[in-house]
Formats: C-alpha cells, sequence, structure tokens
C-alpha cells in the first residue's frame, strides 16, 4: 500500500495525517495529533470518520526539548508501521509557512531549498523554524524519501502589486519587504470545495477564523486580498498576536519602556489578541466559558475587527456575493459567527439563526443578498494532492 505523509507543525504542536494513495486517488487513513510537545504532551489518533483509535500520554520529559519534533514523528511512524505493515511511504508533505519571494508553489526539499527557507525566518519566527526542524527530523527517519514544501504564502502570490506593497521608498518593496498573506493552503482547499459548486466564481471572502485568524479576498477563483501582510502577526487580533497595530506604539514602546527586538516580538507574538485583552485565556472556547467582562470583551472586539476587515475586503472586490466561515472557530463557534454577521447586516447579509446554530453548509437565509456558507478546510488534504501532482 503506497501511503503519503503530511506533516504540519508548529512550536509545541504537530498534526500528521496518512493518506493511502490508489491509481491516482487519495484517501485518508489516519489523522495524529500531538499537543504540548514541549510539556504533558498529548497524543491521538483519529480515524477517516473522526473516531479516536487511540489516545495517550507519551513521556518525552527525558528528550531535550530542541529533539522533542523528531521524538513525535518516531512516535506517530511507529504507530503506523504496526497498524499498517504492507505500508509503503512513498513521500512526505510538509506545511511551511513562509515561501518568501521565491516559491510561489511546492516544491521538492533539497538543501539549497533549505538555505533559502532559513533566510525568511525572521519572517515567521513563531512557525518557520519549526517547519524546518521537522523537515530536518522527517531526513533522519525516512532519508530516501521524498519531501515536498507547500507554502502558505503561496495563494496569495499573484495578488496585484497595489494590494501587496506598503508606502515605503521602493528600494524596500523590491528587497521583499510587501504584503505576503498566510492561510494559504486553507484557502486553496476551499476554493477547490467551491469549483465543485456551481457558482464557483463569485466575489468572495473566505474567513480562516482560529487562534491564528486571517481573511482573503477572492475573485474569479484568486486572491486578490488578504488580512494578513508582511508576517502572521498583522490583521485580525488572534489566540495570542496582536494584529494589526499603529507602527507607532512599537517605537513607543522601545522609547518609553526599554523594550527591545526580542521583547516586542514577545509581546506582539505571544501575549496579545484575546490573551492579551481578556488576561485569561488564548482560547476561544475558554473565553466564552469563563463568564467575565474582560473574556467578553476579548471576543466582542475579535468579532467587530472581523467585521471591519469583511468590509475592506469587500471594498477590495467591489462588492461581496459570497462569505465563507472556516478554521476552528470559524466552523464550530455560532456566536461568533453571529456577531460578525449581524455587523455585515449593512452588505445584504441576513442568516437564518437555526441553520447557523446547527452549523448547516449554508446559513444564509433566501432573502440574502449574500451566500453565507460554512466549509470545513483540511489543509493536510491540501498538502497531500500538492505532493501527487509534483510526484506525477
Amino acid at each position: 500500500m503506497q501511503t503519503i505523509l503530511t506533516v504540519n507543525g508548529g512550536s509545541s504542536s504537530l498534526k500528521c495525517a496518512l493518506f493511502q494513495l490508489q491509481a491516482g486517488e487519495l484517501r485518508l487513513l489516519v489523522n495524529f495529533k500531538l499537543g504540548n510537545i514541549l510539556g504533558d504532551a498529548r497524543f491521538k489518533v483519529t480515524d477517516a470518520s473522526g473516531a479516536t483509535l487511540l489516545e495517550g500520554n507519551p513521556d518525552y520529559a527525558s528528550i531535550p526539548k530542541e529533539e522533542r519534533h523528531q521524538a513525535c514523528l518516531e512516535t506517530i511512524q511507529q504507530w503506523f508501521t504496526q497498524q499498517f505493515p504492507d505500508n509503503e511511504l512513498v513521500a512526505i508533505g510538509h506545511r511551511v509557512v513562509h515561501g518568501g519571494s521565491t516559491f510561489s508553489e511546492p516544491v521538492l526539499v533539497t538543501d539549497q531549498v533549505i538555505e533559502q527557507l532559513e533566510e525568511f525566518i525572521p519572517l515567521a519566527p513563531l512557525h518557520q523554524p519549526y517547519n524546518l526542524k521537522l523537515i530536518a527530523a522527517c531526513r533522519n527517519i525516512a532519508p530516501d524519501q521524498p519531501q515536498v514544501a507547500c507554502f502558505d504564502t503561496m495563494f496569495h502570490a499573484q495578488q496585484p502589486k497595489i494590494e501587496q506593497n506598503y508606502a515605503l521608498p521602493r528600494k524596500l518593496t523590491e528587497e521583499g519587504v510587501h504584503r505576503y498573506g498566510f492561510h494559504g493552503l486553507s484557502y486553496e482547499f476551499i476554493q477547490r470545495q467551491l469549483n465543485k459548486l456551481e457558482t464557483p466564481t463569485l466575489d468572495t471572502v473566505i474567513c480562516h477564523l482560529g487562534a491564528g485568524a486571517s481573511m482573503c479576498a477572492v475573485k474569479e477563483g484568486k486572491s486578490i486580498a488578504s488580512s494578513m501582510g508582511f508576517t502572521a502577526v498583522d490583521g485580525l487580533p488572534m489566540g495570542s498576536r496582536c494584529g494589526n497595530i499603529d507602527p507607532g506604539v512599537l517605537l513607543y514602546l522601545q522609547r518609553h519602556y526599554d523594550m527591545d527586538t526580542d521583547a516586542l516580538e514577545a509581546l506582539i507574538y505571544k501575549q496579545s489578541g484575546w490573551l492579551g485583552v481578556s488576561g485569561i485565556s488564548s482560547d476561544m472556547l475558554e473565553l466564552h466559558q469563563a463568564d467575565k467582562p474582560e473574556a467578553e470583551e476579548a471576543i466582542d472586539m475579535f468579532c467587530y475587527r472581523a467585521a471591519l476587515e469583511i468590509g475592506r475586503l469587500s471594498a477590495a472586490l467591489q462588492g461581496l456575493q459570497q462569505l465563507v466561515f472556516t478554521g476552528g472557530v470559524g466552523e464550530n463557534d455560532a456566536d461568533v459567527r453571529s456577531r460578525i454577521l449581524k455587523r455585515c447586516e449593512w452588505l445584504g447579509i441576513d442568516f437564518s439563526t437555526e441553520a447557523n446554530n446547527n452549523a448547516a453548509t449554508v446559513i444564509s437565509s433566501e432573502n440574502s443578498k449574500v451566500t453565507v456558507r460554512v466549509i470545513p478546510t483540511n489543509e493536510e488534504a491540501m498538502i497531500a494532492t500538492h505532493v501527487v501532482e509534483i510526484m506525477g
């Protein structure tokens, strides 16, 4: 049985999936999730239907933290080797957050590619180092298998310059200081799902909402604008990221609080967003359960900013015909969807409370001028698809 492994990791978490490849078609076998791998790790394996096959707490305490990602991959490899003894791993696909101006499509991983990707670490310090760490770990575990890097930035690579460029000296723009956009694998998956419908070319805003959150304006199936910019800290307030902020604030913090680069980086990436506003959590479910005014403020700020961003992206599209919610919060949080949609009624949006509460595929009413959908994303399936396309 030929299989493809997909790898999607962060600083303290790892999501993998194993796909069977048969006659050019992909079939999901299992999903793997490892959380809190730098602390008390949690391990969960589910099948294609979502049923739990295994759940536990692997002990990585004796393993140095810089080696934990490889240990996680070894845990996964051991499990699927035992469960699928006839398995033949033919390729590995990776989600890599930043492709810079160099990579606008998936690419086979080589030493030269790795060197280029290392140059983009300052652009995505929260993710890129761990993406590269996982590529290195896969080389150690499966040295003979080809690896394919798929980039979160590539869906946005052809955005018009008027959207991409900042009002900075041209020299800086030419050296790569411009908007890139992220969550591209998720947006590409959603767009391919929309392509299966009768009206795939509607002017659409896709809302990928989760602890990492962004939005994308799609015209004729192509990204023309997005909420994230040069880095993945821009745009909406997120779990622990501040989102859009006046750069003068950062200068003020440098001068009056003596904050250096590392302190500012920690502030805007790890201490802000829903966590910073609430002082409680970077998890939306925990904020709903907290029943405290600070938690309510964080939720309402997120929904307000999301509605504002839908307005901006609708202007980029010169109108809005379709709105899609996806991502962990976008797919599962009816309250957040409701708050956002109520602030967007001026766009002609009318939605069914019952359909929204049930997370129906279409939650807009018959009277709505804008079709509103809820579509689960699947970055792993998108990565595996690209691996098949690259490998032929």
